[in-house]
């Protein structure tokens, strides 16, 4: 069956019109002919929203009851058998009813996509899982209903609803998204202008980046090549001089002058030479241009001004920032410099700023080493002056010079050969002593044109050149292996630091790895496979990069370009060009640190899980330590009631009987209030609590809270005009409920507890006071411990959960419970919640 697709509408902040938009596209389907249905959809009483409802099929909602409270979700069953072909679901994020079908609505949706059902949603920026701690840090609020964002990625389509800040604060102004009441507060707290301005700006930037995903993945399908200046990326070329401050600070101003600029730093090196680059400087320059908010990049190629090229279409770059070359002036007589190349081939896609610096014609600091992998031309030009050179040397000689003597005409041909070995190596210059031992000897050694030697001098003579230019030739070709393992050396040590630095700076993401190995040795894609046995298929563990058009992903090592075993059933495998055998040794190392880095990633997830398992039994084994007198008491009493009312010796009463009937509630009401407090306490470590929060009077809860306990142990003292409180009333009536049985408990027969609420700013406080023994200032957080109990009372009974319930509560409501020391003595409890007319943190429930 096909799959679905999925369409959001992303929007900055509650009331820019998200709803309104997804309705509407609703009715264009409609009028199209689609079969389009509302699955569900929140009006929050908003008219335009409201109005926009009409006309279109709804699905009958599910009810679902939660602690005495009905509540209406979507109806996933219903829309499955109903069956249209657009399905309307709003809020994304929101997190259903406990008992629900699925946790989170987003769960929902993936099941009516994998049906074939396209959905039409939408979220606020706000609630993307990745960007809580930034909304927490710029609004004060941590969103608690999130989606991860991998789910919003692969929605087929996201439109962004945007909507400028005085916009929207205009809007809020005429009541269009809030009721009036509570208008002002919105506009104080969470709808201030630089609040929405901030969320507006990360909308922008999200659905920004997004989008530059999709075109670098459409380029990739269609091989362009080209840059298409969509954005203003600048990649910085670093050569690892001292000149790559310079050039960092430069590209970073160049990027701030274009909203979204990104900057990427990119050193290349050699595959096979030396370079002047300082491992130093290239990291220090490396924490710089991270410090400044880009990227750092180390790609090997030989020829440097097309890498650099490569890597700037690559990644999309409109701008490329060089420095001015330090060779010195006579340097230029070898070629024009990376700089000039560059801007030469860059093409009218690509801006290249060469910059000036203070390091201009000042040399290097370290010499240029040459290649030492020959090249054709290199080759060719070797054998040209060992060939060709003697044969004009000869004729310069016969005809110019013919009296120099036969020792300067050696010295000359000798010449010849070194030329020969620096230039093309050691064939050539073998090569050019065989055909100049020739030449000497029949045009300079008597008897003149003839192949032979007359005097044994002579004959010694180019003996003596043939077996210095012999030997001249193999020191020199010998130093050039030399210089070439040196090199190779070089270049892998240089290699691996960046990959240690790596590791010591915290990267520790497998496919940031793969990603780096991909980047160093300029392949299409990197892929690490696994498989459970000899003989099992292999399974895709990590991928970066995809292949060429028309490739086929590598799902066997077999298949790839190259491929390194890193165990029995581990390999590393690569596409895009074959490697040479010296570059596996510094790809085994790669590959092994991703073995280690997946064997990290394993463990840390067993000892997450270790972990858990530690604490469940340590749970375990306090509660036992906990209970196993508490439970016993009530049992007791509970056990002597009952077997006295069974008793046939003795006649009971009704006043009696009643008394021991009251015994044996009393004990089950114990009983009952213990047991709760424990699964309580289980849910709150195990971390299955799940508040549901909504706007609710506080005369409508704390009087809930306190109907057990005798009206004359309790004094109520709640304001009537006080602003309602965002909170979860079943847990709000728990946490309230444990905090005055415990103050009851611990306060004289004589002195009622007081319960009084008073609105401070955004705040409401809830005071619990008690007139009892106190609790000095050392222990006040240890009462809110798991099990221990500082308990300076004889008579109290209960496993010393109640408190540390009550806090486990409040903190998940978002609310604080704090305690302090009550003048004249005793323990007053402060509980701190949210006032409703704040609107801070909006859950997605309230959000269209």
């Amino acid at each position: 069956m096909k799959r679905g697709k999925l369409r959001i509408y992303l929007g900055a902040a509650p009331g820019v019109g998200k709803t309104y938009a997804m309705l509407s596209e609703a009715h264009r389907r409609i009028e199209r002919g689609t079969d389009c249905v509302v699955a569900f959809v929140e009006h929050h009483k908003r008219p335009r929203t409201e109005v926009m409802l009409h006309g279109l099929e709804q699905i009958p909602r599910r009810e679902v009851e939660y602690r005495g409270t009905m509540f209406t979700e979507m109806d996933v069953d219903a829309v499955l058998l109903r069956r249209p072909a657009v399905a309307l679901v709003d809020e994304l994020a929101h997190t259903n009813i406990p008992g629900s079908r699925n946790a989170k609505r987003w769960q929902d949706i993936d099941e009516l996509l994998a049906a074939g059902i396209d959905v039409v949603s939408n979220v606020n920026i706000q609630h993307l899982e990745s960007l809580g701690d930034v909304v927490a840090t710029i609004t004060g609020v941590r969103q608690r209903e999130t989606v991860p964002d991998e789910v919003v990625r692969r929605a087929d389509q996201i439109e962004l609803v945007d909507m400028a800040p005085q916009a929207l604060r205009r809007r809020m102004a005429h009541g269009n998204i809030y009721k009036p009441d509570k208008v002002d507060a919105a506009l104080s707290n969470y709808f201030r202008p630089g609040n929405l301005t901030a969320l507006r700006e990360l909308a922008l930037l999200w659905v920004a980046d997004h989008v530059d995903e999709h075109l670098r993945e459409y380029r990739a399908e269609h091989d362009i090549r080209n840059t298409w200046q969509a954005r203003e990326r600048i990649v910085i070329g670093l050569t690892g001089g001292p000149e790559g401050r310079v050039l960092i600070r430069r590209a970073v101003r160049l990027a701030e002058k274009g909203a979204g600029g990104e900057v990427l730093a990119v050193y290349i090196s050699r595959s096979d030479g030396l370079t002047s680059a300082s491992p130093k400087e290239l990291g220090e320059q490396r924490a710089l241009v991270e410090a400044l908010g880009g990227t750092f990049h180390h790609v090997v190629g030989d020829d440097i001004p097309s890498a650099l090229l490569d890597f700037a279409r690559g990644v999309n770059a409109t701008q490329i920032v060089l420095g001015v070359s330090r060779r010195r002036t006579w340097q230029y007589v070898f070629g024009p410099g990376v700089s000039a190349t560059v801007a030469r081939e860059s093409g009218p896609d690509l801006d290249v700023h060469i910059v000036t610096h203070d390091e201009v014609s000042r040399g290097r600091g370290l010499p240029m080493t040459r290649g030492t992998r020959l090249g054709r031309s290199r080759i060719a030009g070797g054998w040209l002056v060992g060939v060709v050179g003697p044969v004009l040397l000869t004729v310069l000689l016969d005809s110019a010079a013919p009296d120099v003597g036969l020792a300067n005409d050696v010295l000359l041909f000798l010449t010849l050969t070194v030329a020969a070995a620096l230039i093309g190596g050691l064939a050539p210059a073998l090569a050019s002593a065989a055909f100049g031992s020739l030449l000497l000897n029949y045009y300079f050694t008597p008897p003149l044109r003839r192949l032979t030697i007359a005097d044994p001098e002579n004959m010694v003579a180019l003996a003596i050149f043939v077996g210095v230019a012999v030997s001249v030739a193999s020191v020199v070709d010998l130093a050039a292996r030399r210089t070439h393992q040196a090199a190779r050396l070089r270049a892998e040590s240089e290699t691996l630091s960046f990959l240690a630095g790596s590791v010591l700076s915290g990267e520790t993401s497998l496919d940031a790895l793969l990603e780096r190995v991909r980047e160093t040795f300029g392949m299409e894609s990197v892929v690490l496979l696994e498989r459970d046995g000899d003989v099992g298929p292999w399974t895709c563990t990590s991928r970066v990069g995809e292949p060429r058009p028309h490739g086929r992903p590598l799902t066997r090592p077999e298949d790839a370009d190259v491929d390194i075993p890193v165990s029995d059933h581990m390999a590393l495998a690569l596409s895009g060009r074959v490697l040479p055998a010296e570059d596996r040794r510094v790809l085994s190392a790669f590959a092994t640190q991703a073995a280690g880095l997946l064997d990290r990633r394993r463990l840390v997830s067993e000892a997450r899980h270790a972990r858990e398992l530690g604490e469940s039994n340590r749970i375990r084994t306090a509660l036992l330590a906990a209970v196993s007198h508490d439970l016993r008491t009530p049992l007791a009493g509970i056990k002597a009631s009952v077997t006295s009312l069974r008793s046939h010796d003795v006649e009971w009463s009704d006043e009696d009987r009643t008394e021991l009937l009251t015994g044996i509630e009393a004990g089950a009401d114990r009983l009952d209030k213990l047991v709760g407090n424990l699964l309580d306490m289980s849910r709150l470590q195990t971390g299955t609590v799940d508040p549901l929060i909504r706007e609710i009077d506080l005369d409508e809860v704390i009087p809930m809270a306190v109907v057990d306990l005798p009206e004359a142990g309790v004094v109520l003292d709640i304001p009537e005009n006080l602003p309602m409180v965002r909170v979860d009333p079943g847990l709000l009536e728990r946490a309230v409920a444990n905090i005055v049985e415990n103050a009851v408990t611990h306060s004289p027969d004589n002195e009622p507890v007081l319960i009084s609420a008073s609105a401070i700013a955004d705040r409401v406080e809830v005071r619990i006071v008690d007139r009892g023994p106190g609790v000095p200032d050392d222990a006040k957080e240890r009462i809110f411990a798991s099990y221990p109990r500082h308990d300076p009372t004889p008579n109290s009974s209960g496993a010393g959960l109640g408190l540390a319930v009550a806090r486990g509560f409040t903190e998940a409501m978002g609310a604080t419970l704090s305690p302090e020391d009550t003048p004249g003595g005793g323990l007053t409890m402060v509980l701190s919640l949210r006032s409703g007319a704040a609107a801070t943190d909006l859950p997605t429930t309230a959000m269209t």
